[in-house]
């Protein structure tokens, strides 16, 4: 099993989410819960389509730190 990255974007009444290691992977929604649910569907997807296209699945390695500003 890999764990990919995801990247959650609200703006206004929008929201969004991708998987940066996965191009072409990224998702709209309504709510933070909808664009979770739907991501969480669509990286099965997204490398179920690559495996049937005969493309290569691209490893994890995306990660995440928090910077504070002042």
């Amino acid at each position: 099993m890999s764990s990919y990255m995801v990247v959650i974007e609200h703006d206004g009444d929008a929201w969004g989410a991708y998987a940066p290691d996965l191009p072409g992977c990224g998702v709209a929604g309504e709510s933070r819960a909808e664009v979770e649910d739907l991501i969480r569907e669509a990286i099965p997807l997204h490398l179920e389509s690559l495996r049937e296209r005969g493309e290569e699945v691209p490893a994890p390695g995306s990660s995440t730190v928090t910077v504070n500003v002042a």
